[in-house]
Formats: structure tokens, sequence, C-alpha cells
């Protein structure tokens, strides 16, 4: 499930995955209104008109704790058979019961639906994949996906790239999913910050291939602040001053252009 560009340039996704016992959603969104709340109970009551059992469980969890994915989270707040989890990484932590964050890798079963958790820090301290075995997905949030990878703690973001390349390897991924899409189909070039309209995306889905070249982008990297350009994202290796001012600019111009054509 995608917000709109109407609503929030950011347009994060979110993800519902059911299984016979629970259902988890990964992520609320960076809109606080209870649209996605609606969406979601329809999806589960539907779902369970054709398997009805009593007390479902929703477990709400978050890719990363920050403020385009947790905003939906007050209309999830009393929600019968419902549990929200935290959004530090000691939230994340106490509620799957990691003894050995970031590394260990965790079972979290939703009733003949298996899914593994590890901790993949770096953009953001409570970061986390996600792997769903039934279909295969892999679910990175804003850690790997076609756009804009903000890394804040460097280190620790090349060390979850190097476990999450061999987490995928060992196990069979159809596809990478993370939440947001700002890349342009043409190698090397994104949609400006804060665009509403972007007719020339590329698919969300990326690869494990697309992963190993993030985490080998991330090496030759890792000893230079600022923005990196490569085919399918933009790495930004720090969040100085210099770099959050070019990307306002950039963003300042963008908008500007796109006013003139309008008119």
């Amino acid at each position: 499930m995608r917000q709109s560009k109407d609503i929030t340039f950011e347009a994060p996704f979110t993800f519902l995955l059911i299984g016979n016992e629970r259902a988890l959603l990964l992520d609320t969104g960076a809109v606080d209104d209870d649209l996605l709340r609606r969406t979601v109970d329809d999806l589960i009551a539907e779902w369970l008109t054709r398997h009805p059992r009593p007390d479902y469980e929703l477990v709400v969890v978050h890719s990363h704790g920050h403020r385009d994915h947790v905003a939906g989270d007050p209309s999830f707040m009393g929600r019968p058979d419902t549990h929200v989890v935290g959004r530090s990484a000691q939230d994340v932590r106490a509620f799957f019961g990691f003894t050995g964050w970031p590394d260990q890798v965790i079972d979290y079963d939703l009733g003949q639906r298996r899914l593994q958790l590890t901790g993949i820090p770096g953009h953001h301290a409570a970061s986390i994949a996600l792997h769903d075995q039934r279909t295969g997905l892999l679910f990175t949030g804003d850690s790997v996906y076609p756009g804009r990878i903000y890394v804040a703690d460097f280190p620790a973001f090349v060390d979850s790239m190097n476990r999450l390349v061999e987490f995928a390897e060992t196990r069979s991924v159809t596809h990478v999913l993370g939440c947001h899409i700002e890349m342009t189909r043409e190698p090397r070039r994104d949609y400006y910050f804060g665009c509403r309209y972007q007719p020339e995306e590329p698919p969300l889905q990326m690869t494990v291939e697309q992963l190993r070249t993030l985490r080998d982008a991330a090496l030759s990297i890792a000893d230079r602040p600022g923005a990196h350009r490569f085919d399918d994202f933009v790495v930004y290796n720090g969040m100085g001053l210099p770099t959050q001012l070019a990307l306002a600019a950039r963003g300042l111009v963008g908008r500007a252009v796109d006013a003139l054509r309008h008119h």
C-alpha cells in the first residue's frame, strides 16, 4: 500500500502480511489520519470472512522510527487485539527478544507464515530487515530502495549491508522491497527532494544483485562524506550542513521549474 504524492511527497509504502494466527503491518506511513487503519481493517475483515477465527491479532512494527513511517501509529492505538511496537531499538529488541542486536536473526511466526528479522542500523538506530519465507520478499525500509539512501552512522551501515547481503544470499529472495521510490528510469538521476509528480519511476522491487551493488558502493565511499551517485540510488555519507543545503536548494529549484511548466 502506498500513500499518495497528493497527500505527502514522501509517498511511503506500507506492507500488510497476513498469517493464520496474526497479521503484521510494517510501517504506518507519513500521514496522521485513519485512512490506513480503515484500509487495514477492511483487508483483515475480508480475509476473516473466508478464514473465520476469534481474537485475530494485528502487530504493528516499523522498518525504522522516522516520522514518515510512524505517523499513523495513533490510529492503531486502542484497536482490539493489536500491539503497536515502539520506535526505538530498545523497543524492537524487547518485543522480538533480541539478545544479540543487531547481528541476531529472529524467527517470528504469523501462523504458517514464518518471518525472519535482523537489525540493519545505519540509516536509523532501529532499522530492521524482514524476510517473508512464504513469498521470498525481503523488506529493507529506507536502507535499500531506489532513491536517496541517507546514512547517519556509516560504519554501522557498512556492517549492516555486509550482513544483509549474507542474509539474502542464504535465503530465497524474490524481491528486495524498500519504502520509497525517488530515482528516475535514467541511471544516476533522482527526482528532486519534495517532488510530487514522478511519471518516470522505476519499479519499487530491487534484486539481490542490486543489494550487493549498494553494499559495494558503501564500501567504496566509506571514507568520503557527501552525496555519491550510482545507477540505482544516491548514497549520502552523513548529512552535514553543506549536504542539507544542497538538497534543499535543488528541491527549491525543482519546484520552481515545475511551477513555470504548469503556467
